[in-house]
């Protein structure tokens, strides 16, 4: 008799090993927690090398958004990997988004320095000040290169965790609670400098912020990575360049109080919002 059957078709397929189950298993079970473990073993690569004195330390950037689809690929499989894309470049989403995310940013950053100006600080020279001019620029990189200004930890951080904290502690404990894990994630640039000790409080309270202006945009990564690359945009790279010294530190202590003050009246807004609903 002819064996017709081609080779290989009827072989039954090879089962996974028993190492892979159980990995996927644990993943299952964690999500979140594999999440931000992922998430700092990969961002905090850059700081390991510093620390044996082949460079200046840092964080990649990247590092929540490469965890978030390892995470999702072993629980959801492409499906889930696929949606998290189709939510990084969601920009249907109404112009008040749009106003919300370049807006917030620019009025913040804007009277940070000018407190810090009216409050006794050098002005800073005609040249730092023209540097204003390369702001769009350095928006259009942060979204376009991974790692850069800190827009690609937003798929990690608001388009995977933020949705599976809130469903376990509610919408109101949620962003503070992922802050806190953003706080910890930032420990390499708090350990060499690069980021003020008053940062802990903008994380908090830009956390809070952000996860309201992305809920606002139905659930748009891409609006919160705007934010967020608006925001490192100007505040990192432009204001902060402005001053040095005392004067550094007192414009950081009005970014702080500016984003805390706006956190709160985020959460004061939320919390009459969903009384009203039960009355």
């Amino acid at each position: 008799m002819i064996n017709t059957a081609l080779p290989g078709l009827d072989q039954a397929p090879v089962p996974p090993s028993p190492r892979t189950v159980g990995v996927r298993a644990l993943v299952r079970q964690r999500p979140l927690l594999t999440f931000f473990v992922l998430s700092c073993l990969v961002s905090w690569w850059p700081a390991v090398v510093a620390a044996f004195g082949s460079s200046e330390g840092g964080l990649a950037g990247f590092g929540p958004f490469v965890a978030a689809v390892i995470v999702l690929a072993l629980t959801q499989g492409r499906s889930g990997v696929k949606d998290l894309l189709a939510r990084m470049i969601k920009w249907r989403v109404g112009p008040r988004a749009y106003l919300v995310a370049f807006g917030i940013p620019i009025v913040i950053t804007a009277v940070a320095i000018l407190l810090t100006i009216a409050t006794g600080a050098a002005m800073p020279s005609a040249a730092a000040l023209g540097a204003w001019t390369q702001i769009p620029l350095m928006v259009a990189l942060m979204l376009l290169i991974p790692g850069m200004g800190g827009a690609w930890e937003e798929p990690g951080f608001r388009g995977f965790a933020l949705g599976r904290l809130e469903e376990r502690f509610g919408l109101s404990a949620a962003p503070l609670l992922l802050g806190a894990f953003w706080v910890v994630w930032h420990l390499p640039l708090f350990l060499n400098g690069a980021i003020l000790l008053t940062d802990v409080l903008v994380i908090l309270a830009v956390s809070v912020v952000i996860a309201a202006v992305y809920h606002s945009a139905r659930d748009s990564v891409l609006i919160a990575m705007l934010l967020h690359a608006t925001n490192n945009a100007l505040g990192g790279e432009f204001a902060r360049q402005l001053f040095t010294g005392s004067d550094a530190a007192r414009l950081g202590v009005f970014v702080a109080a500016a984003w805390v003050l706006l956190a709160t009246a985020v959460i004061v807004r939320q919390r009459r919002r969903r009384g009203s609903r039960k009355g």
